[in-house]
């Protein structure tokens, strides 16, 4: 019996000792995390959608908090304006979730852009999504007050050939992020006014 309670102390103490660690690593590096993915992973999709801009978009951000959470927009400088804003939001795919950053102009309430920032689709059919500017271009222009569709479902993108399930995920993405962006539209202008160059 005396064995047994020595094995659980140990266990214990063991366990703790490893969760402490593990839980001090995690907020030791997060920060790290955070730019790494910022400049990997998110970064270029930013900076691609949001190209021309006067402005480094991914060092201008500001956070809104949604639903206890927050969430990081990225502001593009046009023309001395800070015209757009740029937040990622995540679709169903056919293997698993997609990603997507959608730029959105906040003086003309149309969309700037959307770029594949994650993603797990087939190569060559799905993964098209994120490598094909054909298709991420038709996205640009579209008004923020109308769902954005393939065309086979009545909208005006035409789904990437022999993908139309991670096609229809990216409209869904890019919808979701517009009815987020009507929602909180007021207190993202606000933000915005901070980032006048």
């Amino acid at each position: 019996m005396r064995e047994m309670i020595k094995m659980v102390v140990v266990l214990t103490v063991l366990s703790a000792v490893s969760g402490g660690l593990l839980a001090y690593l995690r907020t030791a590096t997060a920060a790290q995390i955070e730019r790494q993915e910022l400049e990997f992973v998110k970064g270029p999709a930013i900076r691609q959608i949001l190209e021309g801009a006067a402005n480094d978009p991914v060092n201008d951000r500001f956070k809104i908090d949604v639903d206890g959470k927050p969430r990081s927009f990225f502001v593009g400088v046009f023309d001395g304006t800070p015209s757009t804003v740029a937040f990622e939001v995540t679709g169903k795919g056919f293997a698993d979730a997609i990603g997507l950053m959608v730029a959105v102009n906040v003086e003309t309430d149309k969309l700037a852009g959307v770029a594949v920032t994650t993603h797990k689709e087939t190569p060559g059919l799905g993964a098209r999504a994120k490598e094909d500017p054909s298709f991420t271009a038709q996205f640009k222009g579209l008004p923020v007050d109308k769902p954005v569709q393939v065309s086979k479902d009545g909208g005006s993108i035409s789904a990437l050939s022999g993908a139309t399930i991670t096609s229809r995920g990216v409209c869904a993405a890019a919808t979701d992020a517009l009815s987020q962006y009507r929602e909180l539209k007021p207190r993202i202008l606000e933000k915005v006014k901070g980032f006048k160059k």
